[in-house]
């Protein structure tokens, strides 16, 4: 199997990284966990993924003048590690349009939120306070706008009437942890594609996609 290689980028606990990695183990996952970089040399996932046994980098964003010359730096730590994917995990610097560009459908994300809906921060407050009795997670392909691309995949979290920010956040991380491996595996099998920036399923059966999204292949 040419299993892709991955990098994985985070700001903070990797929390998700954490679910990459574990997946990746399995010797027939699709992707490989080859690089996990940070722009904060604090980050907690650093030593997780090093106690893994992955290679990892910081890239303090504070060294640098603007975006550009920062994403260089990681430009250059990626192609050294000859990496196929980026998965943004908690990732928290906006990426230029250049940057994007070059990775353009190799690079996914995940937000705490059933996109389009709740873009950027402070999702789980504000569906609460708007009275939501649905919320989720997605996992999209990243485009230059912020927590916009097309979705591979959802996972739906009910809003308890109870729910306080970090009870409903704790049951959208575990969903998080759930597509977020599954995701990549279908895009690093290449059973996705992108077309008029909807993502469409290798042998997906449409009848059933309004049950479940992405429907099984069969």
């Amino acid at each position: 199997m040419n299993r892709k290689r991955t990098a994985i980028l985070i700001s903070g606990r990797g929390s998700n990284m954490d679910a990459l990695i574990a997946a990746a183990q399995s010797p027939d996952y699709p992707a490989e966990i080859v690089l996990v970089l940070s722009n904060s040399p604090s980050a907690e996932g650093l030593a997780k993924a090093s106690k893994a046994g992955i290679a990892t980098t910081v890239i303090d964003h504070k060294g640098f003048e603007g975006r550009a010359e920062f994403e260089a730096a990681v430009q250059v730590e990626l192609e050294a590690a000859n990496v196929d994917l980026i998965c943004l995990a908690g990732f928290m610097r906006l990426l230029t349009d250049a940057f994007v560009g070059a990775w353009h459908n190799r690079m996914i994300n995940i937000h705490p939120s059933l996109l389009p809906a709740y873009k950027g921060l402070d999702t789980h407050r504000r569906v609460i306070l708007d009275g939501g009795r649905i919320t989720g997670c997605t996992v999209h392909f990243v485009r230059p706008q912020m927590d916009q691309g097309p979705i591979i995949a959802q996972a739906a979290v009910p809003v308890h009437a109870n729910d306080t920010d970090d009870s409903l956040a704790e049951r959208v991380l575990t969903a998080e942890h759930a597509i977020y491996p599954m995701a990549l595996k279908m895009v690093a099998n290449e059973t996705v594609r992108v077309a008029g920036e909807k993502v469409w399923f290798e042998g997906e059966d449409i009848d059933q996609a309004a049950l479940l999204s992405p429907a099984p292949v069969q």
